[in-house]
């Protein structure tokens, strides 16, 4: 039977349907089913869970870094800690995250001083994340300060530290939906604040970790402790140049005080030395 110029004939009852065809059409039932399927994060409710986790102390789970070396958040003490959660298969978002981290890293490290914090990362992934992988990925990335660590886990170490950090992901048909944070932890171990975004302002991680330094001054501190501090005071954030640079004025302003302390100390003591001669010589 004809169908008319233009228009093919229907195919015979006992015609077959291309295998391109047939593959093409699975595929896309395919990934409809899964993006219909797919958890959806919702960004309030991670928000919530994420900020209801300030205060709360670290769980003590082991962690194995891309050496192979296993380590605790307790080895850590002493010092603030920033963790950062990714997956490495993440060639979108991740990437970006680490890079902004690094990048505030190094003006935490000019505005601080080196070796003043730890940095850990660690991939969810599982089973995919692992040693190698961080490694892989830290190095792709060029990341290799020393006190800046990749880290894999187990799953029970892995659901520990996502509730404790108050992490949130679901995975989506292109691939893990996750909330972009940076934790930032205490020297004793608790999470004092959370920042977020993949391109976060440099002053929301390092004014944190200046808060957490300047309020860790113990009673008898040395020299070196006192200089650390007045580095650490005498430095500001220059949005222009996206940079943290020494504030002149409040260097000047901290000698000229310590100098007029100094002059007030000499004179007092020079106007006691000289009345307890003059009492000495009425005798």
């Amino acid at each position: 039977m004809s169908t008319g110029p233009g228009f093919p004939s229907p195919p015979s009852r006992g015609a077959t349907i291309p295998r391109w065809l047939a593959w093409t059409v699975r595929l896309f039932l395919l990934c409809s089913v899964t993006a219909a399927a797919a958890d959806k994060l919702d960004a309030s409710t991670a928000l919530a869970t994420s900020q209801a986790v300030i205060g709360q102390r670290v769980p003590d789970v082991p962690l194995t870094d891309a050496a192979g070396s296993t380590f605790r958040f307790a080895d850590l003490r002493g010092k603030p800690v920033l963790v950062q959660f990714i997956y490495t298969g993440c060639i979108t978002v991740c990437p970006v995250n680490v890079r902004t981290l690094k990048s505030a890293l190094d003006a935490a490290r000019d505005a601080l001083g080196s070796n003043r914090f730890h940095v850990v990362t660690i991939g969810f992934n599982l089973p995919a994340d692992t040693p190698d992988a961080m490694g892989s990925f830290a190095r792709q990335h060029r990341i290799s300060m020393p006190e800046w660590r990749f880290a894999a886990v187990d799953v029970p170490a892995r659901d520990a530290l996502v509730r404790a950090f108050g992490f949130s992901y679901a995975w989506g048909a292109a691939g893990f939906d996750h909330i972009a944070q940076v934790t930032v932890v205490d020297a004793e171990g608790r999470i004092y604040r959370q920042v977020y975004g993949d391109a976060f302002p440099l002053p929301a991680l390092v004014e944190p970790l200046r808060e957490l330094m300047t309020g860790q001054r113990t009673e008898g501190a040395g020299l070196g402790d006192w200089l650390d501090r007045i580095r650490i005071l005498c430095t500001t954030y220059d949005p222009a140049s996206g940079r943290y640079r020494l504030k002149t004025g409040l260097v000047f302003e901290l000698i000229g005080g310590t100098l007029g302390l100094a002059a007030i100390a000499f004179w007092y003591r020079r106007e006691f030395s000289h009345a307890r001669s003059a009492r000495r010589s009425g005798r």
